[in-house]
């Protein structure tokens, strides 16, 4: 009787202990895991998608400090329009104050490109169409610094304001009225093409941008413009622009053999795409052969084509090469140019940042940066045979068609490009409404000089493409465990 009493009590015992394992134990346990996405969007108006990147954490739910989002009622859109060359912008704010965290991290890293194209006559089209190639394939938001004449500025403000709801998280713009802060402003505007002088006073009037890409109407984007912003990391600390060489072979190049006046280099540089530290160009003191002291950038302008107006032929380009030819050295104002010691000083601090020996002074204190031909590929360098190497083996990268090439049937291969791009529908498939129509179309212009060589024209575009698709379509998955 004993032992049965013994029994009873030890599996009464047991039974509780189970008891109590069961309903006490997961209390002591840390909370399940919790999964938070995070999403970070790359969206392009391909309208292919966007990436979702979901991260997995396993911090208790009171350490994560994410409330529920609110309504999609409560988020707030606001609208700032200004006329007179201010900002003429649409901004959308939003009051998910369930994200805030994450997105003011995602605010203070994400870096803004901006770009500046000037627009007069009849360049909207155009214009709209290198804006377009740009936002095609770009990673940041790129801001749009548009000058343009009084007639155009309503005209870009309704046709930009139509593609807002597909990419307006890509991009914001300004329209700027055309203004020359010294000298005559009609003799400005007759300079070379209308308007197309403008380029030299960006520094000026654009105060508060620290860099800048500036690209001609008549330029289009063939890769991400984050390939070419990347350049900027790429300058030493003398150069404050960047610009590709005129011609690559100087015995067919036009300054080479043509010029009246200074030019920068062997064959002189192209203007059409230009990337420049604007920051370094207003706090420098440019070198000339009027004043040997050195003057800023804005009182050099006026000055300077005074002397060289009867001598230059492509306007604000031949007064960029003449500036730059005086002033292959950078030097900031607060030093002495001249001095040999401040020479030396700059070319040692370069020589560490290089990785170069001092000794090597010229190379080094170089204040314009050379990008190669296939950041500014043009008709001369097919229409008199192939001569751009990087392009040959790359692709081009920024395709530059300029006399007129995109609108008369002297270059279908630049011309083909053009319309593919102008035609193209931002919510469409790339592949579909876009590279293959414009594969097809080559075909027709295999017989040309320009046209003989498909893949200089097609090869970055192909990859760019498939580069987008695969971050927004593929899902890379983690293999199973062996």
């Amino acid at each position: 009787m004993r032992i049965h009493c013994k029994v009873v009590v030890i599996a009464v015992c047991f039974g509780v202990f189970l008891l109590l394992y069961f309903f006490g134990g997961n209390a002591a346990d840390d909370p399940p895991l919790k999964e938070v996405a995070e999403d970070d969007y790359f969206s392009t108006s391909s309208g292919l998608g966007n990436i979702v990147a979901s991260k997995l954490t396993k911090k208790p739910l009171d350490e994560l400090h994410i409330p529920q989002k609110q309504p999609l009622t409560d988020r707030k859109e606001a609208k700032v329009v200004s006329r007179g060359g201010n900002a003429i912008a649409k901004r959308r704010q939003r009051s998910d104050m369930g994200l805030g965290r994450l997105s003011s991290k995602r605010a203070r890293a994400e870096e803004v490109m901006h770009l500046a194209v000037v627009a007069c006559g009849k360049r909207l089209d155009e214009t709209l169409t290198m804006v377009k190639s740009a936002l095609l394939f770009s990673i940041k938001r790129i801001k749009f610094h548009i000058f343009a004449e009084d007639p155009l500025a309503s005209q870009f403000e309704k046709r930009l304001s139509q593609w807002a709801r597909a990419i307006s998280n890509k991009f914001q713009y300004s329209i700027y009225p055309i203004t020359f802060s010294v000298g005559n402003a009609e003799e400005w505007k007759k300079l070379f093409k209308p308007c197309a002088a403008q380029r030299l006073f960006l520094p000026v009037i654009l105060k508060d941008v620290d860099s800048l890409l500036y690209v001609d109407t008549d330029v289009l984007f063939l890769r991400p413009m984050d390939d070419m912003w990347s350049f900027l990391k790429a300058f030493n600390t003398t150069q404050l622009a960047a610009m590709a060489p005129e011609h690559e072979i100087p015995k067919i190049g036009w300054y080479s053999r043509f010029a009246r006046h200074p030019f920068y280099g062997v064959t002189g540089v192209n203007s059409g795409v230009m990337l420049m530290n604007l920051t370094r160009i207003r706090r420098t003191l440019f070198k000339n052969s009027m004043i040997p002291s050195g003057l800023s950038w804005e009182d050099l302008l006026h000055p300077l084509y005074q002397k060289y107006k009867n001598h230059i032929t492509w306007g604000d380009q031949d007064l960029l090469n003449i500036i730059f030819h005086y002033n292959p050295g950078w030097c900031p104002y607060w030093f002495s140019c001249s001095n040999t010691t401040t020479r030396t000083l700059l070319n040692e601090v370069n020589a560490v940042e290089l990785n170069k020996p001092a000794a090597a002074a010229d190379s080094v204190t170089e204040s314009l940066y050379t990008f190669p031909c296939q950041w500014n590929y043009r008709p001369d360098h097919c229409m008199y045979g192939s001569n751009c190497k990087g392009a040959e083996q790359e692709g081009v990268s920024i395709l530059h068609g300029n006399r007129g090439v995109y609108h008369d049937d002297k270059q279908p291969a630049f011309k083909v490009v053009y319309d593919a791009i102008h035609e193209y529908p931002f919510e469409d498939n790339m592949f579909q409404s876009l590279f293959y129509p414009l594969q097809t179309k080559f075909l027709d212009t295999v017989n040309t000089l320009c046209g003989r060589i498909p893949q200089v024209f097609l090869k970055q575009v192909e990859k760019t493409m498939r580069t987008v698709y695969e971050k927004k379509v593929v899902r890379h998955v983690k293999p199973p465990p062996k």
